[in-house]
C-alpha cells in the first residue's frame, strides 16, 4: 500500500507507523510552499495524509477536493505518531492491514 504525506518538514517516526499499518510506500511534500499547489496527486498512491498542522492553507483545500474526486481516502492528522495512529485506527475506507502490532 502506497500514500501520499503532505505536510511537515520532518516526519520523526511516521515512516515507522505507516510500515505498522502495511503502508510501505509513501511520497512526502512538504506543503509550505505555494508551489506545491501546482502538483497533482500521483495515480499510484491508495491514500492522502494530510498534516494539517504544518502546511499551507490554499494546498490543502485542494488536495482535499482532487483526493475526492480520485476517490482516495484522504486523512486529517497532527504530525504526531499517537494522532495518526488514532485517525488510521478510525479510518474505515483505507484498506489497511489489519495486523498491525497491538501495544
Amino acid at each position: 500500500m502506497s500514500a501520499l504525506i503532505v505536510g511537515a518538514d520532518r516526519l520523526g517516526n511516521i515512516p515507522k507507523l505507516l510500515q505498522e499499518y502495511g503502508i510501505n510506500d509513501y511520497i512526502h511534500w512538504k506543503g509550505r510552499k505555494k508551489g506545491m499547489r501546482n502538483k497533482d496527486i500521483p495515480q499510484n498512491v491508495d491514500m492522502v495524509i494530510i498534516l494539517y498542522d504544518f502546511i499551507e492553507h490554499r494546498l490543502t483545500d485542494r488536495i482535499k477536493e482532487e483526493s475526492r474526486q480520485m476517490d482516495i481516502p484522504c486523512i486529517f492528522s497532527k504530525r504526531s505518531v499517537s494522532d495518526l495512529s488514532q485517525k488510521l485506527d478510525m479510518c474505515k475506507d483505507c484498506k489497511l492491514n489489519c495486523n498491525r502490532r497491538m501495544n
